[in-house]
């Protein structure tokens, strides 16, 4: 497990160097193609202030999106209690604590680290799960919180956003200021054709690599959580249960879907997921989550 851990953290340090690399060599190769260096100076730019935006608002604008608000201690005592109880348990400081008004059965968690971290879960959720089924749901959650999934993931998603940006402002460069391009040879000619298919491909391959990444990470958390509180059949169940609600949530959304322990968009009843809809899935089939975690009971 911890082993596994270790190996997470340093492809993450790869995929940043990859989305670094990626994003600067785009602006530098269309700076040449269109013979200007300001191209440059804006996708570095955009790279950094998105970066330094998400890490420092990334909790609050994730719980603005999805509607979440606090939870009344009193109200929600036993969400409480789960959740400080699970927090002692694994080394970590009790998240603050939120709920969704929603019906369907969902959870996720967000912040910058353990200290600004923050637990939203659904009532439907509360209203769906037995305790020990909620428990694994919470440990889940926590799991990304140890690991340091939640800024490692926030991070991954907004280099994808820059990387969209960067080729956006591309594109209309070409489509309006074309002209003033480095088309005078043959050679620019290249250079102009390999950047425009950069500029169209990039975002898609960036987010493959975040999809993946995230696919890993649920996997390891589900595990993590699983340890934590000693009854892996526990999550399984909530799994199952989660996966058995078809319908969306009311505020689904593909900027936060990967935070979700679950796709927040439902499925069409009695259909499984195609390997093409999983390839494009922020999560593993639950299927296969299920069946790992059962197999560590």
């Amino acid at each position: 497990m911890y082993k596994q851990i270790d190996a997470n953290k340093r492809r993450t340090f790869y995929m940043f160097f990859i989305f670094l690399l990626l994003v600067i060599g785009i602006g530098w190769l269309l700076s040449y193609a269109f013979d200007a260096q300001i191209i440059l100076w804006v996708a570095v730019s955009i790279a950094v202030i998105q970066g330094w935006v998400s890490y420092s608002y990334s909790d609050k604008i994730a719980l603005a999106v999805t509607g979440a608000k606090p939870a009344d201690e009193g109200r929600y005592r036993e969400l409480h209690r789960i959740v400080e109880n699970l927090a002692t348990t694994g080394g970590l400081p009790k998240p603050r604590v939120y709920v969704i008004d929603d019906p369907a059965p969902n959870a996720f968690a967000t912040g910058r680290d353990s200290k600004t971290a923050a637990v939203a879960v659904t009532t439907g959720l509360i209203e769906t799960l037995e305790r020990s089924e909620l428990e694994g749901v919470i440990a889940h959650e926590l799991a990304h919180i140890g690991n340091r999934d939640i800024l490692v993931m926030t991070v991954a998603v907004t280099l994808v956003g820059a990387i969209v940006l960067v080729s956006d402002l591309m594109l209309r460069n070409w489509f309006w200021g074309g002209s003033r391009s480095r088309n005078g040879n043959q050679g620019g000619g290249y250079i102009i054709l390999i950047a425009l298919i950069l500029a169209i491909l990039a975002p898609l391959f960036a987010q493959l690599i975040s999809l993946a990444v995230s696919r890993k990470r649920e996997y390891l958390a589900d595990a993590t959580g699983a340890l934590l509180t000693r009854y892996p059949e526990g999550l399984a169940l909530a799994l199952k249960k989660i996966a058995h609600y078809n319908q969306p949530m009311k505020r689904a959304n593909r900027a936060t879907a990967h935070l979700f322990i679950d796709e927040p968009f439902g499925r069409e009843e009695g259909h499984g997921q195609s390997w093409f809809t999983t390839i494009f899935s922020t999560h593993p089939p639950i299927t296969d989550r299920v069946k790992k975690l059962m197999e560590m009971s």
